[in-house]
């Protein structure tokens, strides 16, 4: 199997291109002592770009995989057992069984340990400009507030076995993102990047999502440190580098993924001595967007 998508015009990923074949030279530095793919869905190749690929035709074998990991199996029966008991919506989202697979699921693991905001944002109504969820500038809670709509279902969107099932697949597949991360560093933003890229309209979009912002602004290489700025300067600093439109683009957006992954080996090893990898990292000079 090749590792490089014949699909892709890897040219864009530099500003100023070395001589020579480009796809050929990446393929003899990324590819150079490359295994074989493991069977288990936390192995890597050794190659980002190679895990990338492989991840995405081998995503129902893996969740399905995952979703029989004593883990998964136990958090799901303590969320269903949670909800079985409890008396209306509020008891229910403050019960951290019901958080943790419930924010999980929904791309909000990292907020699990808010739980006030959580209760808050969560009981929030998405047609109210003025409430929470559409005040906070994360938009994961608008869109979690918007898909549940507690303040209006109440606890019988959560007893609906329809709903239950469709968060149990969630977090499955949530799960299985996570036990990548842990092979290939920043392989689940990618994967998830690639399938929400064509939906991004605007620079806010990016600024607002965690994983849009870590995708672009580790692509562009914009610094972290851009978050203590104010919006409008952080604003300017994706719309210089990055024309939106082109998101529309499968082929532009395998670029910039591939120069995200790139980025986060770079980082990954940058403590360890040096590889291929990181010598063929430390050439990248730039993106044309």
């Amino acid at each position: 199997m090749s590792g490089i998508s014949t699909s892709i015009d890897y040219t864009l990923l530099y500003s100023s291109a070395p001589s020579g074949n480009i796809a050929a030279s990446m393929l003899a530095t990324l590819y150079s002592g490359a295994t074989a793919a493991g069977t288990g869905t936390a192995t890597s190749t050794g190659n980002p770009i190679l895990d990338l690929k492989l991840a995405q035709q081998n995503e129902t074998k893996d969740v399905a995989q995952e979703a029989k990991d004593p883990t998964v199996v136990r958090d799901l029966a303590a969320f269903t057992k949670a909800i079985a008991n409890a008396p209306n919506i509020k008891t229910a989202l403050q019960n951290p069984n019901v958080l943790k697979v419930l924010l999980t699921a929904n791309g909000l693991g990292d907020q699990v340990q808010y739980t006030a905001l959580a209760g808050k944002a969560l009981m929030s109504d998405p047609s109210d400009p003025n409430s929470l969820a559409n005040q906070l500038s994360d938009t994961r809670w608008k869109t979690i507030a918007q898909t549940y709509d507690f303040a209006k279902n109440g606890l019988a969107e959560l007893q609906n076995p329809a709903t239950q099932a469709q968060i149990a697949q969630s977090y499955e597949r949530v799960s299985w993102l996570n036990s990548l991360d842990q092979a290939t560093p920043g392989l689940s933003e990618a994967l998830e990047f690639k399938q929400q890229a064509s939906r991004i309209t605007s620079v806010d979009a990016i600024l607002g999502d965690p994983i849009n912002r870590d995708v672009v602004l580790t692509a562009l290489g914009i610094p972290e440190q851009i978050a203590f700025q104010d919006l409008p300067a952080q604003e300017q600093a994706v719309s210089s580098r990055l024309d939106v439109t082109k998101l529309q683009d499968p082929n532009f957006v395998n670029t910039l993924t591939d120069r995200y992954l790139l980025t986060k080996q770079q980082s990954a090893s940058a403590s360890s001595s040096s590889t291929g990898i990181t010598s063929l990292a430390a050439q990248i000079s730039g993106i044309v967007v």
